[in-house]
């Protein structure tokens, strides 16, 4: 029995380890995407609209 505890706790480990890890990957892969388009255009920024306020703001990584 304590063998099948440990292997469940393994497994739930590493499905959280695997969506934390998936998570990241597109949050990087985002930013690279939106870094590349920025080199091609040649801007220095990208700007993001705020749905309430309708003003444009520069996007945070």
């Amino acid at each position: 029995m304590p063998q099948l505890i440990f292997f469940a706790a393994v497994g739930v480990a590493a499905v959280v380890g695997y969506r934390a890890f998936m998570r990241e990957a597109k949050r990087v892969t985002a930013r690279a995407r939106r870094a590349e388009q920025e080199r091609a255009t040649g801007t220095t920024g990208t700007l993001v609209k705020d749905p309430e306020t309708g003003e444009y703001y520069l996007a945070k990584d």
